[in-house]
């Protein structure tokens, strides 16, 4: 198993959980690259994705984060792609939603077609638990709220996240008895 990792706009950086998960997986864990961390493309950041995901010769579990939810749920699924852990998927209609990614303001969930969970923070200043809840539902996936942690993220206070690593353990076991 080979886990991606997919941060959102400005990328993940030394304090957020995923790059702590990438460093201690090491060489099973790669990041995928885009043009742009800071003016994300929609259709950079997908082609970014099948770049990446055709690269890994095992079976991948995408970490997705923020805007990465939203890239990886409207890109086409390789067959490698065994399942999907969206956290803290940002409201793409929202008036604040940053201006440098207007080309995802477009996009409807539609559903995937691998195993996945949706988590996201009750409190999250990004999207509101409801509509964490619609994007879930729109992307035919369950859903799990973390609690009051913000954007799940350094700022939410959640540090390495272990929580979260028990969500993803969980959510692994139950892809295998499939």
């Amino acid at each position: 198993m080979h886990f991606l990792i997919v941060p959102g706009i400005n990328g993940s950086d030394e304090q957020h959980w995923q790059t702590a998960w990438q460093s201690a997986w090491g060489s099973s864990a790669t990041r995928f690259a885009p043009a742009s961390w800071d003016e994300p493309d929609l259709d950079d950041w997908r082609t970014a994705l099948d770049r990446t995901v055709s690269g890994i010769q095992d079976d991948v579990v995408v970490i997705a984060h923020s805007l990465g939810c939203h890239a990886i749920t409207a890109s086409p699924v390789r067959p490698n792609v065994r399942g999907l852990f969206l956290v803290a998927p940002p409201d793409v209609s929202r008036a604040e939603f940053p201006r440098e990614a207007a080309t995802f303001t477009t996009l409807t969930p539609t559903p995937v077609s691998v195993p996945g969970l949706v988590v996201f923070g009750e409190d999250d200043p990004y999207c509101e638990p409801a509509v964490s809840v619609r994007l879930a539902t729109g992307w035919g996936l369950p859903h799990v709220s973390a609690g009051a942690v913000g954007h799940v993220n350094a700022a939410g206070g959640v540090g390495g996240w272990e929580f979260g690593k028990a969500l993803l353990i969980a959510f692994l076991a139950g892809m295998t008895l499939r």
